[in-house]
């Protein structure tokens, strides 16, 4: 694992090695050596710091929450038993508010809700536990945010959102120990697509990426570190885990409108989670974190989950973009160009 997350700062060669730890006042930082180029070298995205960087992200997620900078420095230091000066954290604060943008909301965002309140938490037993989460106050600043999405299609979003904890909700398609036949698992299906273009890149989920995977204590946690470091510090993420199902009805509809879709003999409903769901530039973004994300193509599940998406709200699959990422890479494409044949 080390050998294909982690590369040579002097030569970008992955064939590393660990060599031992070096100790601080308040850390161990991990020490490896290049076989390469034989180098030595430590990976840390704050450098200079006395305080691990778990302990300065977590001050800047219970700040970006909603509490007072003093009550910030109170959490943090009862929680890990230091002496944080109220200074220092809005240092951190300050360095990172160019990655962390929710920054930018917050003062608009506590005069909406509570740090209690600013976010709903619903652990859905779907198989596995998934817990569902989406921010109230980025719900509510949308419009704003995104003034050429029309204030209905927000409201189908809201209307959505606060359906999915409520016995309205088809949970039961979930759980095959409910149902006479399998559900079908949208990240299993494969079928074939029109094609279409993809476009690899760079930008701040990538960035939110590597700073949430250092709260990350071993693999299992990596998908939620990430999506909460999300759904707290940026500005697009409004939801994670979001469930999502499509159904017989969906694909004839879809069918109906001339959509490619090779689906005829698949078992339905189809039913998934999108680890993220963004609004920004007036379009729904779909994110699933894959780790080493150059290697695979989850071209098919994001489709589907942008179809049943577009489904539920009844809203064009043209409003619609989806990509997969990791910290280093970022492919994203249209949905749409990938069932839908230009005429």
């Amino acid at each position: 694992m080390q050998k294909q997350t982690i590369k040579c700062i002097f030569c970008s060669s992955h064939n590393i090695i660990k060599k031992g730890v070096r100790k601080n006042k308040q850390q161990k930082i991990q020490k490896y050596q290049c076989k390469y180029c034989k180098k030595y070298f430590t990976i840390q995205n704050i450098k200079h710091k006395t305080y691990p960087i778990k302990i300065i992200l977590k001050a800047i997620s219970t700040y970006n929450l909603g509490h007072t900078l003093e009550k910030t420095k109170d959490i943090i230091n009862k929680r890990y038993n230091l002496a944080i000066t109220a200074p220092t954290i809005l240092t951190w604060i300050n360095q990172y508010k160019e990655i962390c943008t929710y920054n930018k909301l917050r003062k608009k965002a506590i005069k909406l809700y509570s740090p209690k309140n600013t976010i709903f938490k619903k652990p859905l037993q779907h198989k596995q536990v998934y817990l569902f989460k989406y921010h109230k106050a980025k719900l509510n600043l949308l419009q704003e945010l995104n003034p050429a999405i029309p204030s209905h299609t927000i409201g189908k979003l809201i209307n959505y959102f606060h359906k999915i904890p409520t016995d309205k909700f088809p949970h039961h398609i979930f759980n095959n120990a409910q149902r006479k036949h399998n559900e079908q698992r949208s990240s299993q299906l494969k079928f074939s697509t029109l094609k279409f273009l993809k476009h690899e890149k760079n930008n701040y989920a990538n960035k939110l990426a590597k700073l949430a995977l250092e709260t990350a204590k071993n693999n299992y946690q990596k998908h939620e570190a990430i999506q909460n470091f999300m759904l707290i510090n940026d500005t697009s993420t409004v939801a994670v885990e979001v469930p999502v199902y499509l159904t017989n009805d969906d694909i004839v509809y879809f069918l109906s409108r001339k959509f490619t879709l090779p689906l005829g003999n698949q078992q339905t409903p189809i039913t998934g989670h999108i680890d993220v769901l963004q609004l920004r530039n007036s379009l729904f973004h779909i994110l699933d974190y894959k780790p080493e994300a150059q290697k695979i193509n989850p071209v098919n599940q994001l489709v589907l989950y942008s179809l049943a998406l577009a489904s539920k709200l009844q809203i064009p699959l043209k409003d619609f973009k989806a990509a997969w990422f990791d910290e280093n890479n970022y492919c994203e494409f249209f949905p749409l160009h990938c069932v839908y044949e230009k005429r």
